[in-house]
């Protein structure tokens, strides 16, 4: 089958997990009611969903090498399919947070498998930045329909189908990834790194853990609740660093980040997709409570950003495969941070609604030109072998800043809110949106600093490694490309 069926059959299940990020915030208070119990209780039905999937993320490198990526992918979709069926039976908070949880197990992987066999795909036919504009599409698309969607079937059918509802895509998804993805054959000599993983997953878990705890209490990260999570957490991924550099196979061979492409390309992704994504909730909650606008009302609002990102990651996506990649992506972090910065200045009480699309427009174009492009650059210079874990590094770099994000900022508003000088009054409240949005372009125009070292010539497709005489054209050509 061709790359681009083998694309098509990803998005579809990337939609499906990464909407499942975003769906359920619009829908806590329902839930708040539906089950009698606390909002910090039903937020955990957002929080360990994110939680499962930043755990899962390092075994996936080891995974595809043990039962291969087609077997894989079709595994991971029927657990996320799975637990989907069981959230929309939930009789209880507990048993749709347990719930919640598997799906994110199954989740989690869907995406960096996905990846692995598109770039093993795209390479073979030489269309890597096309083939990966179209796999951002759904982390792009999902975070703004995931909202609306969400609304829409709370509002007029039930809460139940914001899960019910991935039933039928999943298997769908499963059926056409047994038709259309190519064999590959698993190679289970690898053995999976054990401590590694107990110090790495545990770990990112913790400090998303302490962060998503000080979002929740005035006293941000000085709470015990929230620093000795934090710290812990941090303690052990450092543990993992130091580990993954000195042992011969560990879980994440960290010593990828030594070629130049990939740790440019990492390092611009955790500056700009926490800076975006944290950003992300603001426009939303601004919508709702200084211009008092309906949950659904507010998520069309933000529609705009996600038509414009999704738009110009196509022509950006194909333009990466023509023209040096950092022509690309350093002029889209300063569009889009423009396009924020132009948000924030206007986000007062009686702005123009169209004003603030058109400002969204612009930071979604940018962001479109960021984030696949980005990926695309950071990974030409990844032989077949190195690919599975190259995408796992990058999913878990996306993962953790999208999960970082989202904390960093709502612990400043939460700051903001608690110091404006008159509750409830729509211009204060409007000041301390606008405050706070100054972290989030901060982080996102930061991006640029890193995206000034991608390289600014057009490389050559690095050829695949399928013999002794390939393999060290292979490995010479990553050389020349590194530098």
């Amino acid at each position: 089958m061709s790359a681009r069926a083998v694309a098509g059959v990803i998005v579809l299940g990337a939609l499906t997990t990464v909407l499942d990020t975003t769906i359920v915030n619009v829908a806590l208070n329902p839930l708040v009611r539906e089950f009698d119990v606390p909002l910090t209780t039903i937020q955990w039905v957002a929080s360990g969903y994110t939680l499962a999937l930043a755990a899962v993320i390092p075994a996936t490198a080891w995974a595809m090498g043990r039962f291969g990526s087609r077997r894989l992918y079709m595994l991971a979709m029927s657990v996320f399919t799975l637990g989907s069926a069981l959230a929309g039976l939930a009789w209880n908070a507990e048993s749709l947070i347990a719930f919640r949880v598997l799906q994110g197990l199954g989740g989690g992987m869907v995406m960096p498998v996905g990846m692995a066999v598109i770039m093993q795909a795209a390479a073979r036919e030489g269309k890597q930045g096309a083939m990966m504009s179209l796999l951002g599409l759904p982390i792009l698309v999902g975070p703004v329909a995931g909202p609306v969607l969400g609304g829409w079937l709370v509002d007029e059918v039930s809460w139940r189908w914001m899960f019910l509802i991935n039933l039928p895509v999943g298997l769908l998804t499963v059926a056409l990834a047994h038709r259309v993805f190519p064999q590959d054959v698993p190679q289970p000599g690898r053995r999976l790194d054990v401590l590694g993983l107990l110090m790495l997953s545990p770990g990112l878990a913790a400090v998303i853990y302490g962060l998503t705890r000080a979002s929740e209490g005035s006293s941000g990260l000085g709470s015990p609740a929230s620093l000795l999570p934090a710290l812990a957490g941090a303690v052990l991924v450092v543990g993992f660093v130091a580990r993954s550099l000195t042992v011969a196979d560990p879980l994440i061979d960290l010593r990828l980040l030594r070629r130049r492409p990939l740790a440019v390309g990492a390092m611009t992704m955790l500056l700009f997709v926490t800076g975006y994504f944290g950003s992300m909730l603001l426009a939303p909650m601004y919508y709702q409570e200084v211009r008092e606008t309906s949950v659904l009302a507010s998520g069309l609002l933000y529609a705009p950003a996600g038509l414009a990102a999704g738009t110009m990651m196509q022509v950006a996506g194909r333009l990466v495969d023509r023209v040096p990649p950092r022509l690309i992506v350093l002029p889209g972090i300063l569009l889009a941070a423009t396009g924020l910065a132009a948000f924030a200045a206007q986000a007062e009480p009686g702005a123009s609604y169209l004003r603030l699309g058109i400002a969204l427009a612009v930071m979604g174009a940018g962001v479109g030109m960021v984030m696949m492009p980005n990926i695309a650059a950071a990974t030409r210079a990844i032989g077949a072998a190195d690919a599975p874990a190259a995408s796992t590094l990058l999913n878990i770099t996306s993962q953790v800043a999208g999960s970082i994000g989202p904390a960093m900022i709502s612990m400043v508003l939460a700051g903001r809110l608690a110091e404006a000088p008159a509750a409830g009054d729509p211009a204060a409240l409007a000041g301390a949106y606008q405050h706070t949005y100054v972290w989030g372009i901060v982080a996102m125009a930061a991006a640029a600093l890193p995206a000034l070292l991608i390289s600014g010539r057009r490389p050559a497709p690095v050829p695949q490694a399928v013999g002794p005489v390939d393999r060290a054209v292979d490995v010479r050509s990553r050389e020349v490309a590194d530098k």
